[in-house]
């Protein structure tokens, strides 16, 4: 199974899939952005403007989570943006062939709540200080995806919830997770 969290940039998806693995039995973060990270390496790909604009890294996530699942078996947290309808479309049917089940979660917060996290996360900010600006810029590409996210995706309001509580909301509407790990 895949607990997949989208959402925009900064929303919390890599602090909420650290806490995931705590209550999901056997869980094991794929961060599919490495596989973006991969693909940058290979000449003569055509300059995008984001990796997940190349074909291959769509196919690639399909196929390494599938790898992963038949090896690792549980469960894959997989916290990735993906805010092109088309390309989450192809991400949901390919893991379909291979019969995995995804649970898709956007983990959403009113626009205050976002862009106070986004100028405060310090960690982010002090590594990677172009990270955010191009987080802030990103805002109104979620906002335009937002209408499909919400037909595709369990919205999870995080406006005031903490990591470990979105992690818990998550891991308890997923069936045979969080309930069997917790006391």
């Amino acid at each position: 199974m895949i607990l997949w969290l989208n959402g925009t940039f900064g929303a919390g998806k890599t602090t909420t899939a650290n806490e995931l693995v705590g209550l999901v039995p056997d869980a094991t973060i794929f961060d599919a952005e490495t596989v973006g990270y991969m693909l940058r390496h290979v000449e003569k790909l055509p300059p995008v403007g984001d990796f997940q604009d190349w074909p291959p890294w769509r196919h690639l996530v399909v196929e390494t989570a599938a790898q992963l699942l038949g090896y690792l078996g549980s469960t894959l947290v997989v916290p990735q943006t993906v805010l092109v309808e088309r390309y989450w479309t192809e991400i949901r049917t390919g893991l379909e062939k291979y019969g995995i089940p995804v649970h898709h979660f956007v983990l959403h917060s009113d626009p205050d709540t976002l862009t106070g996290r986004i100028e405060t996360d310090s960690e982010t900010n002090t590594r990677f200080p172009q990270a955010r600006q191009w987080r802030l810029d990103h805002r109104a590409v979620y906002r335009e995806a937002l209408p499909w996210l919400t037909r595709e995706a369990e919205v999870v309001d995080t406006s005031r919830l903490s990591p470990p509580q979105v992690a818990r909301l998550v891991a308890d509407t997923v069936p045979g997770t969080a309930s069997e790990a917790s006391p």
